[in-house]
């Protein structure tokens, strides 16, 4: 793919966004950059973008920025828009940050998508495949954009290149094609952006496109719904439920086509969303050519990512567990589903943006498992109507801290205290991390004996 001199705009100047621009301008492309944004908001992003030759367009998307476009990439954090529909009925490209990098790249890619657990599963299979001998980038929605692996040892034909995708990404890839997919769940999430779970599901569903019978496709084996999705002509392989080829056997991890048996209490990663996360990375990575003492040895040592369920500190017999990541209901209920077995019961911190699913599953999850529930942000008066009637005590804070004091008051001896939001973080936070770190620093500062 030419890019010299090309007329190339970037919409979205968010992270992907400004390797996109570095990327474009190392190859003498004239970019462009849209962004709803003003230079202000966009800060030492906008600064860098032009100090690299970019012309910038901000603070909204005037019709006249989209026109003398030989391509427009797209960053996954924009909404769908007019302008771009308008581009595209004009012959324009208009293509995703991960379809842009795969154009360049030779080295067979890995992609795993889902509702939940993808970056747990993305990090394990990367770690799991570290012994290969090969260049190896991990990376994509994770936090390092796909992009970024453009012209490293990893993109060449000897490499390989694990990346979390997510539908965004996947929107408008046109393409590449994963030489392993792995489609972990699907559960309602993202309904402001699309029209039903169905039209999300099929978005997830795009990984599988342009798939050879030499490549795989990689499903729960206890949703077969999800194998409607699988449109090319990949092999199939299932993880967990009764029948996968890596599931759990009495207790034990278990690769029923290999030797590898990890018993569950040696693996790290806690909780049954977790076992079943194990159980996709292991066959994924086997499917790469990845010795089985190295699988073992990450199932046995990879402790979880940051604000994946992180047990953050106990005080006087309550347990203060950080899962800022789960920012949909089925993230927050495979949370609370995953401390199933602890001696007491749960105090849920949750609340933010909403993102217009049912919050009929945790409701039912807090009936059972629940003491009580502290919820923030603009989805708390949803939350509040989603919870009348039920036993569960509901109290409202006004920060963050605000909700951790009232979490530890109304927590007893044996309770586990969960920040499990349901939400994303955008009305209070810059991210799920940011906001995973302050829910921290507030459980750090409360009195008590650990």
């Amino acid at each position: 793919m030419e890019l010299s001199t090309k007329s190339v705009m970037v919409v979205g100047l968010g992270e992907s966004g400004l390797a996109m621009v570095r990327f474009l301008a190392a190859r003498g492309a004239r970019v462009r950059v849209n962004d709803r944004r003003d230079r202000e908001a966009l800060g030492a992003a906008a600064v860098e973008a032009a100090g690299l030759g970019a012309d910038l367009v901000l603070g909204g998307h005037p019709p006249s920025a989209f026109e003398g476009l030989d391509l427009i990439a797209v960053s996954p954090g924009v909404p769908p828009l007019t302008e771009l529909d308008e581009a595209e009925r004009r012959g324009v490209p208009v293509i995703s940050e991960v379809e842009l990098a795969a154009r360049f790249i030779e080295a067979p890619i890995v992609g795993v998508t889902g509702t939940n657990g993808k970056s747990t599963v993305t990090t394990m299979i990367g770690r799991m495949c570290s012994g290969l001998g090969r260049p190896l980038f991990v990376g994509g929605n994770l936090g390092r954009p796909m992009i970024e692996a453009v012209d490293t040892d990893a993109a060449m034909a000897g490499g390989l290149v694990v990346v979390e995708l997510s539908s965004f990404q996947l929107e408008r890839v046109a393409q590449m094609k994963a030489h392993v997919a792995v489609l972990l769940n699907v559960s309602p999430d993202h309904l402001d952006r699309y029209a039903s779970t169905e039209a999300y599901a099929a978005a997830k569903g795009r990984i599988f496109e342009r798939q050879e019978p030499h490549d795989h496709a990689v499903l729960p084996a206890d949703d077969p719904g999800l194998r409607r999705l699988v449109k090319g002509r990949a092999t199939l392989s299932y993880f967990g439920g009764a029948e996968g080829e890596v599931r759990i056997v009495d207790g034990v991890l278990t690769d029923t086509k290999t030797s590898l048996r990890v018993p569950l209490d040696e693996i790290r990663i806690r909780g049954s969303h977790n076992a079943s996360n194990a159980c996709a990375a292991a066959l994924a990575a086997r499917l790469l050519g990845a010795a089985v003492a190295d699988i073992a040895s990450v199932l046995r040592e990879f402790g979880g990512l940051p604000h994946r369920t992180q047990h953050v500190r106990s005080i006087e017999g309550v347990d203060y567990i950080d899962d800022s990541k789960a920012t949909n209901v089925g993230a927050a209920v495979a949370s609370i589903d995953g401390l199933a077995g602890s001696k007491g019961k749960i105090v849920l911190i949750a609340g933010g943006v909403d993102k217009g699913g049912s919050y009929q599953p945790l409701r039912d999850r807090m009936d059972r498992a629940g003491r009580a529930m502290v919820v923030i942000g603009e989805a708390a008066p949803l939350l509040e109507r989603a919870f009348e009637g039920s036993a569960i005590e509901i109290q409202r804070a006004d920060s963050m801290g605000d909700a951790v004091a009232r979490s530890a008051r109304l927590a007893m001896p044996g309770d586990t205290v969960l920040l499990a939001p349901a939400c994303s973080s955008f009305d209070m936070f810059r991210s799920y991390a940011e906001r995973g770190d302050v829910f921290q620093r507030a459980v750090g500062e409360l009195g008590g004996t650990p």
